[in-house]
Protein backbone atom coordinates (compact mmCIF):
# COMPACT_ATOMS: atom_id res chain seq x y z
CA UNK A 1 0.00 0.00 0.00
CA UNK A 2 1.28 3.42 -0.91
CA UNK A 3 1.69 6.17 1.62
CA UNK A 4 -1.20 8.58 1.11
CA UNK A 5 -2.40 11.37 3.33
CA UNK A 6 -5.95 10.74 4.51
CA UNK A 7 -6.26 13.43 7.15
CA UNK A 8 -5.00 16.97 7.49
CA UNK A 9 -5.40 19.16 10.58
CA UNK A 10 -6.12 22.11 8.29
CA UNK A 11 -8.53 20.47 5.86
CA UNK A 12 -9.84 17.42 7.70
CA UNK A 13 -10.58 14.11 6.00
CA UNK A 14 -8.98 14.27 2.54
CA UNK A 15 -10.76 11.11 1.38
CA UNK A 16 -14.07 12.96 1.31
CA UNK A 17 -12.76 15.88 -0.72
CA UNK A 18 -10.81 13.67 -3.11
CA UNK A 19 -7.58 15.60 -2.59
CA UNK A 20 -5.67 12.67 -1.11
CA UNK A 21 -6.15 10.51 -4.22
CA UNK A 22 -4.06 10.47 -7.33
CA UNK A 23 -5.66 11.86 -10.45
CA UNK A 24 -6.57 9.40 -13.17
CA UNK A 25 -5.14 9.85 -16.62
CA UNK A 26 -7.77 10.98 -19.12
CA UNK A 27 -8.85 8.23 -21.49
CA UNK A 28 -8.14 8.64 -25.14
CA UNK A 29 -11.33 9.30 -27.11
CA UNK A 30 -10.03 7.57 -30.21
CA UNK A 31 -9.08 3.91 -30.35
CA UNK A 32 -5.56 2.92 -31.42
CA UNK A 33 -4.99 3.42 -35.14
CA UNK A 34 -7.61 6.19 -35.52
CA UNK A 35 -6.02 9.57 -36.22
CA UNK A 36 -7.49 12.94 -35.29
CA UNK A 37 -6.68 14.69 -38.58
CA UNK A 38 -10.02 16.26 -39.52
CA UNK A 39 -11.21 13.20 -41.40
CA UNK A 40 -14.37 11.54 -40.11
CA UNK A 41 -13.91 7.80 -39.73
CA UNK A 42 -16.71 5.25 -39.73
CA UNK A 43 -16.02 1.80 -38.29
CA UNK A 44 -18.06 -1.29 -37.42
CA UNK A 45 -17.29 -2.82 -34.03
CA UNK A 46 -18.43 -5.97 -32.31
CA UNK A 47 -15.83 -6.58 -29.61
CA UNK A 48 -16.91 -5.84 -26.04
CA UNK A 49 -20.54 -5.27 -26.98
CA UNK A 50 -22.06 -8.64 -26.17
CA UNK A 51 -21.80 -9.87 -29.77
CA UNK A 52 -23.90 -7.00 -31.11
CA UNK A 53 -22.58 -5.06 -34.09
CA UNK A 54 -22.52 -1.26 -33.91
CA UNK A 55 -21.20 1.40 -36.25
CA UNK A 56 -19.07 4.09 -34.62
CA UNK A 57 -18.37 7.53 -36.12
CA UNK A 58 -15.06 9.03 -34.89
CA UNK A 59 -13.60 12.50 -35.37
CA UNK A 60 -16.62 14.64 -36.26
CA UNK A 61 -15.29 18.24 -36.25
CA UNK A 62 -18.36 19.69 -34.51
CA UNK A 63 -19.34 20.82 -31.01
CA UNK A 64 -20.99 18.53 -28.47
CA UNK A 65 -24.45 19.98 -29.14
CA UNK A 66 -23.99 19.62 -32.88
CA UNK A 67 -22.75 16.06 -32.35
CA UNK A 68 -26.02 15.20 -30.61
CA UNK A 69 -27.98 16.75 -33.48
CA UNK A 70 -25.96 14.75 -36.00
CA UNK A 71 -26.54 11.57 -34.00
CA UNK A 72 -30.30 12.17 -34.12
CA UNK A 73 -30.18 12.79 -37.89
CA UNK A 74 -28.05 9.70 -38.58
CA UNK A 75 -30.24 7.49 -36.39
CA UNK A 76 -33.34 8.65 -38.26
CA UNK A 77 -31.74 8.17 -41.67
CA UNK A 78 -30.59 4.65 -40.75
CA UNK A 79 -33.81 3.73 -38.96
CA UNK A 80 -32.01 2.46 -35.87
CA UNK A 81 -31.06 3.45 -32.35
CA UNK A 82 -27.82 4.84 -31.08
CA UNK A 83 -26.11 7.22 -28.71
CA UNK A 84 -23.30 9.75 -28.25
CA UNK A 85 -20.43 8.76 -25.96
CA UNK A 86 -16.95 10.24 -25.50
CA UNK A 87 -17.16 12.39 -28.60
CA UNK A 88 -18.27 9.54 -30.86
CA UNK A 89 -21.61 8.64 -32.42
CA UNK A 90 -22.67 5.01 -31.95
CA UNK A 91 -25.35 3.63 -34.28
CA UNK A 92 -26.81 0.17 -33.72
CA UNK A 93 -26.20 -2.33 -36.50
CA UNK A 94 -23.86 -2.52 -39.48
CA UNK A 95 -24.68 0.81 -41.14
CA UNK A 96 -21.18 1.92 -42.17
CA UNK A 97 -21.81 2.19 -45.92
CA UNK A 98 -25.00 4.20 -45.39
CA UNK A 99 -23.31 6.54 -42.88
CA UNK A 100 -20.33 7.16 -45.18
CA UNK A 101 -22.73 8.06 -47.98
CA UNK A 102 -24.76 10.46 -45.78
CA UNK A 103 -21.67 12.18 -44.33
CA UNK A 104 -20.03 12.62 -47.76
CA UNK A 105 -23.21 14.24 -49.11
CA UNK A 106 -23.10 16.62 -46.12
CA UNK A 107 -19.60 17.78 -47.04
CA UNK A 108 -17.41 15.88 -44.57
CA UNK A 109 -14.17 14.17 -45.54
CA UNK A 110 -15.03 10.55 -44.66
CA UNK A 111 -13.09 7.28 -44.59
CA UNK A 112 -14.22 3.77 -43.79
CA UNK A 113 -11.92 2.55 -40.99
CA UNK A 114 -11.21 -0.95 -39.78
CA UNK A 115 -11.36 -4.24 -41.64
Amino acid sequence: MENEFVYSTEEGDLRKSGRGKKKKQPKSKLPPGIKNDGTVRVQCEKKGRGGKTVTVVYGMPVSTDQLKDWATKLKQDCGSGGSVKSGTIIIQGDKADRLVEILKKSGFSVKRAGA
